[in-house]
Parts: structure tokens; C-alpha cells; sequence
């Protein structure tokens, strides 16, 4: 039931005391303040990171070689290890009820792509019709490799955003035929990828086609993969590392690498790197958080203090409500209420500041790993409720010495 007189109490106990009300919601206010903004960086992090991941599948795994540094089984260091089909196809009969997508790779970089005058040098990747799915890269235009271009060796592409701007000037390329070194492939689609301009700077053309084109035989540069995700992300987690070490054990097996050799086969799992990065967020977000909340605690703290004050100067006039007849909830009622007004006032102020500076400085804010830092609607109702909470704390104990306070003594206090 709202009660005018109380709160004209409240106002005028404030109006006394000013100085020492406004340091102590100043406070109050740079608690919910710091923690707004160490909440919202937290999330810009967080959606910085995933916008990385989302350049490729997050559950993909590649494998590339490099040379031997180990000497083992009588074979010397610096040997250059070779993929070929057979190893792709090995994999592929042995794991293949575990994989989702799949696709061996040959690369050329740098090659210069020539479109009637124009030219420029992009990457030339053979690949094959999953690639799409694993380099997550949406179609503008046109169609992605597939099966029956694969099979017959034709000579087609699929060029990137970047390429279509820089040598068709924007214009739809489907159609036209690019030259890679004198060869000439039909442009069949556009695509473009999360990555932006430095994934979208490649030329995709079946893998049996490159391998004839530039001589590479059967060899090929990269393997890559996506795992079958489960429901449990710890469980597909611990699949893609499994296979991973399969992956890299039979390789090694195979051409001969010591098992302790770190540098001839390389496998990068991104489920397991995104785990290892979720989970820094996580501790990080956790580490925000408490130190937020600790600030708060340092500022619920001079609330308290200040109303152990206030009880203090009105001992006499609580003793003679008391004696009158006022109840000790009434008491405790009055010192709660004024002390949750202060705080919550105080943090509504820290609160708005902390998402209009959030609001200002987000688009400067912007980076890599970072990414509109801003709190959200969850994250906002629960400061609220942090506020109110603290705000009943602050103010229970200096309340109950209030309500102790027994009307003999209190009218002897001076």
C-alpha cells in the first residue's frame, strides 16, 4: 500500500544528507556501471570469436603435410610428404561412417586468372562438390561443383564476390569463360563466405580437373573434413579428437613419419579449438562477473554503513514511534524501503549509463574478436534483480538494530 508520509520521510532524510547519499549511490552506481561494461565487452568477445569460426564449419577437420624432422626406421630427416587419392580414399572406406563432408584439395596460389584484359591473382583450388558445405560459402549466383563435373573432368569454376567485383566489375559472370594460365574454365556460379574477401579470392574447379590441368597427378595438398554432430557437444567433441588422432596415426603409419614427429602431418580439429575457446569466454564472462559483483558488494557496503548512520541520528525518534505504538515490522519496513530506493535509484543510474556508453562506443569498438559489445535483455533483468536484491541487504541489518531499539533507552539518547 503506498504511504505518502513514509516516502516523504525518505525524501526528507535524503534532502539532510545529501553529500553523504550521493557518494554513497555514487557507489552503488559505479558497481552496476562497471559491470555493464565488463558484461558487454564479454558478449562482443563471444560473438567476435564465432563470427571467426563461422568462416568454416566449427566441426571440421583438416590435414596438410609438411616435411619430415625425425629421423626413423633408417629414413633420413627433410623428406617432402606427398598426399595422394589414395590416401583421401583410404580415410574415407575406414572413417567414413563418422563424416559428414568430405574433400581432397590441390592448390595453386597465386595463379593468375585472366577475364578479357583483366587479370589478377587468386587462389585456384581444385575440390569437389562438399567443399561448399565445409568452407560454409553461400551461392549468389549460379550452381556449385558437382558429381557429374567431377566425373566427366569438366573444365568449370566457381569464382568468389572478390573475383566477380575486380575482373566483371560487379556484372554476372555465369556464362564466361576466366583464363588460369592459358586454360580455360566456364564460370558456372558465385559464391560468397563468411570470411569475407580473403576466403572470397579463390576459383573452385573439380579436383580431377586441376589435377590434369597442372600436371599434379594424383597428388593432392589438403584433406578436410566435417564430423557428424551429435546432440551432446562434449561426445562430438571427443569423436573429432578421436579421429583426428586416427587420422594422424594411420598417415604416419603409412609414409613412414615417427609417431613423435610434429611438423610432416599436420590435423587442425576447429571443434576442439572452438571448445578450448568457448570455454576461455566462459571463464573470462565468469571472471567479469565477479568482479562486477564485487564492486557492487563495495557499494551495498556504504549503504549499509550509511543507514547504520541514519539509524543512529533517529534512535530517539524510532524509540518514540515505538512507544507510541509502532510494531518493529513498521521499523524495519521504513529503513528497507529507503534503503532499496537509494540503491536502486543509484543503480538505474549506473544501468543506463553503462548501456548508453555501451551504445556510443560499440561501432569503435570493432574488431577481429570483437563484435558489437552490448548487453542483453537477460543480462539487464538480472542486474535489476541484483539491485534489488543488494539494495534489501544493505538495509536489513541497520533495520533490525532499528527495530530492536527498545522506547526506554531511545528516549534517553541525546
Amino acid at each position: 500500500m503506498f504511504d505518502i508520509e513514509r516516502w516523504q520521510e525518505i525524501f526528507e532524510t535524503i534532502s539532510k544528507n545529501k553529500l553523504r547519499t550521493f557518494l554513497t549511490g555514487l557507489s552503488v552506481a559505479s558497481g552496476i556501471f562497471i559491470l555493464v561494461i565488463l558484461l558487454g565487452f564479454s558478449s562482443g568477445i563471444q560473438k567476435g570469436v564465432k563470427t571467426q569460426f563461422e568462416s568454416d564449419a566449427t566441426n571440421s577437420i583438416r590435414i596438410w603435410t609438411r616435411t619430415t624432422t625425425k629421423e626413423y626406421k633408417g629414413l633420413n630427416p627433410g623428406r617432402t610428404i606427398q598426399l595422394r587419392n589414395d590416401d583421401f580414399e583410404e580415410l574415407n572406406r575406414k572413417y567414413g561412417e563418422y563424416l559428414e563432408f568430405k574433400t581432397s584439395l590441390y592448390n595453386i596460389w597465386g595463379s593468375q586468372v585472366t577475364y578479357k584484359g583483366e587479370s589478377g591473382n587468386y587462389r585456384l583450388e581444385g575440390a569437389s562438390p562438399d567443399q561448399q558445405f565445409i568452407e560454409n560459402a553461400s551461392l549468389t549466383s549460379g550452381r556449385f561443383l558437382s558429381l557429374d563435373d567431377m566425373k566427366e573432368g569438366r573444365k568449370v569454376g566457381v569464382i568468389g564476390h572478390t573475383i566477380q567485383q575486380d575482373l566483371f566489375k560487379g556484372a554476372d559472370p555465369i556464362g564466361e569463360m576466366v583464363s588460369v594460365y592459358g586454360i580455360n574454365f566456364k564460370v558456372i556460379g558465385v559464391y560468397t563466405d563468411p570470411g569475407g574477401s580473403r576466403e572470397e579470392n579463390r576459383i573452385f574447379v573439380p579436383l580431377k580437373t586441376a589435377q590434369a590441368s597442372f600436371a599434379a597427378g594424383d597428388k593432392i595438398r589438403n584433406i578436410a573434413y566435417t564430423v557428424k554432430m551429435s546432440d551432446d557437444f562434449d561426445e562430438a567433441v571427443a569423436l573429432s579428437q578421436e579421429l583426428s588422432e586416427n587420422f594422424e596415426r594411420d598417415l604416419k603409419e603409412k609414409h613412414t613419419v615417427a609417431p613423435d614427429d610434429l611438423s610432416a602431418i599436420n590435423v587442425n580439429n576447429t571443434l576442439e579449438n572452438a571448445k578450448k575457446i568457448y570455454s576461455l569466454i566462459d571463464m573470462i564472462r565468469n571472471v567479469f562477473w565477479f568482479i562486477g559483483i564485487f564492486t557492487i558488494i563495495a557499494g551495498v557496503v556504504g549503504v549499509g554503513n550509511i543507514m547504520l548512520i541514519i539509524v543512529k541520528e533517529r534512535t530517539k525518534e524510532i524509540g518514540i514511534r515505538k512507544a507510541i505504538g509502532a510494531v518493529p515490522s513498521s521499523i524495519i519496513g521504513m529503513i528497507l524501503q529507503e534503503a532499496i530506493f537509494i540503491t536502486s535509484i543509484a543503480g538505474f543510474i549506473g544501468l543506463f549509463a553503462g548501456v548508453g556508453l555501451l551504445q556510443l562506443i560499440s561501432p569503435m569498438a570493432e574488431s577481429d574478436f570483437i563484435k558489437s559489445p552490448q548487453v542483453d535483455f537477460t543480462t539487464a533483468i538480472t542486474t535489476v534483480f541484483i539491485l534489488i536484491i543488494a539494495g534489501a541487504i544493505a538495509g536489513y541489518i541497520p533495520a533490525r538494530r532499528a527495530a530492536r531499539i527498545k522506547p526506554i533507552e531511545a528516549l534517553r539518547e541525546e
